[in-house]
Parts: structure tokens; sequence; C-alpha cells
């Protein structure tokens, strides 16, 4: 789950981690109001919304005075913000964060995540901080410097004393370093996220180390241990198709394709993507309904799928392992019969009973196309596009 800067930061305070001081507004009026509060007269207007480049877009301003707040304010809520991580549609600006000016000496990144090649979280500073991390990771890969966690050790001090010799820092704003990056990890640690990104990381020219940027992911499979979290969620932010998904507990991801997948399990739903962009078709979702797949789940599913106008023919591919192959394909006739799809479909069934899912489908009267195998799902759809 991902959450705004400002819930970030405030939550990145409570396990002292230096932040600016700063108001979220949701009115001009309450941006000015936001602006007297701050203890420096120079007031940075920040759009909120989940993506980055924001600066770039016009999202982000430096206000010199209150009239200055009051106009950029003005400007950014209510604009559609479009950034390379919006895409061209972009996003509503609904919400700023007012925050103090910062009197900066350097820029630094520091982020922490899961690297699942190691199975240990990793933490990464750079020198090159403000960049796109991605940009710094392709041009200039030895500018990033990586420490990796022993899950039983836990970060050792010799591992934070080296991201902070690796920033060139020395004597106070080293000290200041290592303290950030420790509090910084056990906020990472203690919230169960999955993504700290702080960019920039600045030093002060007080030589005070701060996150002016945060960004912060929260681990879904987590969250049942963070209730505390549950109302920090923007639904405004997400792909309806996505939000309508979490409601059904289906795993649905909105992709740019015009082929509709459900599938039970994640990797086999992956394998399908790829089959069929090998056939010459275009993955439209990723989706899995799980492994008790059922007239209802079923019934979701394709709602949600159809909810994209893009899809032109769905694939389902069904592996009965844990759920029976004709008990899927009775959930899938009963399904139709409620959704009533206008599209194509495919549906190749393997595993218990698989045959005699076939003949359901089959006696159905119902126009479905039977696949026996993947490949020739993928074959059976990519045709049914033409």
């Amino acid at each position: 789950m991902k959450i705004h800067e400002h819930q970030g930061k405030d939550i990145l305070k409570k396990f002292g981690v230096p932040v600016p001081e700063g108001y979220v507004a949701y009115s001009v009026d309450e941006a000015v109001e936001a602006a007297k509060k701050l203890p420096t007269p120079i007031a940075v207007v920040k759009a909120q919304i989940h993506a980055g480049g924001r600066g770039k877009g016009g999202g982000v301003k430096v206000a010199k005075n209150i009239d200055e707040v009051r106009k950029y304010a003005s400007e950014i809520l209510g604009m559609t913000l479009v950034t390379h991580q919006t895409g061209p549609e972009g996003r509503l600006v609904k919400r700023l964060l007012v925050e103090q000016g910062v009197n900066i000496e350097k820029e630094f990144y520091a982020g922490i995540v899961l690297d699942r090649a190691s199975g240990r979280n990793c933490i990464m500073v750079s020198t090159e901080g403000g960049m796109e991390i991605e940009k710094v990771a392709e041009e200039s890969p030895e500018k990033i410097v990586k420490v990796f966690i022993h899950p039983t050790e836990g970060l050792r001090e010799f591992q934070v004393r080296e991201l902070a010799f690796a920033l060139g820092l020395s004597g106070e704003a080293f000290k200041q370093c290592v303290k950030f990056l420790k509090a910084l990890y056990k906020a990472y640690e203690e919230t169960d996220a999955s993504l700290f990104e702080i960019n920039p990381l600045v030093l002060t020219k007080e030589q005070q180390m701060i996150a002016l940027d945060a960004k912060v992911n929260f681990d879904d499979n987590a969250m049942y241990r963070h209730p505390e979290f549950v109302t920090l969620r923007d639904i405004d932010e997400e792909d309806p198709l996505e939000v309508e998904a979490s409601k059904s507990n289906l795993n649905y991801i909105k992709l740019d394709g015009n082929v509709g997948c459900m599938v039970n399990g994640a990797g086999l739903a992956m394998g399908t993507m790829d089959i069929i962009k090998l056939a010459g078709g275009d993955p439209a979702n990723f989706l899995d309904v799980g492994g008790g797949a059922n007239a209802e789940t079923v019934a979701a599913g394709f709602r949600i799928i159809l909810g994209d106008p893009h899809v032109k023919a769905i694939l389902i591919n069904i592996f009965g392992g844990i759920v029976r192959c004709d008990r899927v394909a009775t959930g899938v006739v009963e399904a139709s019969k409620i959704v009533k799809p206008h599209v194509p479909i495919v549906v190749r069934l393997e595993g218990t009973n698989a045959i005699e899912a076939g003949k359901i489908l089959e006696q159905s009267g119902m126009n479905f196309l039977v696949a026996h195998g993947l490949k020739d799902a993928a074959a059976k759809v990519t045709q049914a596009l033409a």
C-alpha cells in the first residue's frame, strides 16, 4: 500500500527520523494558515500524489512569502499533474504539503527495500541525491552503495558507518547520518514496509541530516498487524478496477493490453501472460483468483476484467489442484449467465476432473472456446482478437 509524503513523514517522525516541519492542506486558505505556523519565512508548497517527478511537473514550488504561498497553492490544487510515473493521463491534486524551507548544503539519496535475490533487506545510499535513482543505476551504478542486512543479526554498527563514509561525510555530519540511518531502518522494520525512499536526503548548513522527501510503501500482506495504517489509504490515487478487486480479495493489476486474464496462482498467471505475448497477444491484466475459484470469484473477476474497455478477449486458465476443474467450469457457466460477457472467452482447465469440466463447458450452450494445453489457449485467444 502506498501512502502520501506527508503521511510517511508523520510516521518517520515518530521513530526519530528528522523531517521538516509541515502541515497538510486541502484548500488554499488551509495552505496559507499552514505557512503562517512554519518557523521559516520560506515555505515549500508540494502536491501530494502517489507518484515521483512532481517538481519537474510543476507540483513543487518554493514560496518566499505568504502571497506566493497563496498563489502557488491556487495553481497546484486541482491541477492534473503529469509526471514520468503518472502516465499521460496524470493525477488530480487534491491535497498539499506546506513545509518549512531548509538551508541545504548537500543532497543525497537513501533507500531501503527487500532484495529478493538474497532474501535480505538492502539499504542503498548515493551522493546523487535529487536525481531519479533508476537513471543513476543505469548511468553510474558505482555511485550507489548497498549493504545487506542479515535477518537474525539486524543492522550492524559497521554497516551504518560504511554507508555514512560512502557519502563522504565526516565530523558532526557523519554522526548525524549514522543516527539518521539507524532510525530510518528501525522505522522500516517495525512498520513492515516494503519500500522507504528518501530523495533527497539533505545535509543542512547546520550539519543536520533531514528527510526532505519521503516515499513509503507498506507490505499489503502485513497490514493485519497494522490496523492504524488502514485509514492512510487513498483510493482516489489507485486504479478503480484494482480497488474493486481488493473488495473481492482478488489480486488484480491493470496492464495496457487487450487480453483479459483470469488465472489461479501467481506463478501460473505470470506464465499465462508470457505465453500470450509469445503468441502475439498483449495481456490486459494480472488477475489471480486464488485456490478457491467458484462462481462468485469468477463473476467478480469477469466484472473487473470487463470494466477495462480495452479488453477484446478473455483467457481463463485454471489448474485444478486445490480446486476441482468441474467446480470451476460450473462457476464459469453460472458467472457468464450473470455477467453476460460480450467478448470471446477461451477456457483452459487442467488437473482434477478436467475431462468432466470440458463436458460442462461444451454442454452449457454458451460459446466458450475450450483449449487443450496452454499453447493452444494462447493461440485461440489471439485468434479471437482478429
